[in-house]
């Protein structure tokens, strides 16, 4: 199984699900990110982009190594990761169930004030325009298919902790 982890960059992904892999037994995180790390580390470099996710190789290779990290551990995959084009949404799920791979997806939401209060407030990051640049895409992704295609855990006014023991009962149920 994989827990999807999704939300607009800065909401918690990545300490919540730190959390989640904690409080489900036989989990591991998998961060999809690292599989864009990968395709930016070749040279000469890719096609300009401003998001690795638009190269069409990342996609099938997120599903892939998902698939045969599950095929070699077994277990649950936790996967934070932001996703806010919907096709590429649908080219991973489609591709994660083409493997009969469960998921389960969750968005962490939080209103746009507490998001950018959160941004300019990290204090391991600092104030990111890269991170602040996704407020409105996300803002829009929500509002059109994004908070219909997953369950939504407000985390407003929630610490990580909490949002973790939402998700992790969640799937436990």
């Amino acid at each position: 199984m994989i827990v999807w982890i999704n939300g607009t960059h800065g909401v918690g992904k990545t300490t919540t699900s730190a959390l989640v892999q904690r409080l489900l037994p036989c989990s591991r995180v998998f961060d999809a990110e690292k599989v864009g790390e990968t395709l930016m580390d070749i040279r000469p470099g890719l096609p300009e982009t401003d998001n690795f996710q638009h190269w069409p190789p990342w996609r099938p290779l997120v599903v892939e190594t998902a698939r045969r990290v599950l095929d070699y551990a077994g277990g649950t995959l936790v996967m934070p990761m932001t996703v806010l084009v919907e096709r590429y949404w649908r080219e991973i799920s489609a591709g994660l169930a083409e493997h009969a791979i469960p998921v389960r997806h969750f968005v962490l939401h939080a209103d746009q004030e507490t998001l950018r209060d959160r941004i300019e407030g990290d204090t391991v990051m600092g104030p990111s325009p890269f991170r602040l640049r996704y407020l409105e895409p996300y803002a829009e992704a929500a509002r059109t298919w994004l908070h219909a295609e997953a369950e939504v855990v407000d985390t407003t006014h929630l610490t990580p902790e909490e949002a973790a023991l939402r998700i992790a009962g969640a799937v436990e149920r």
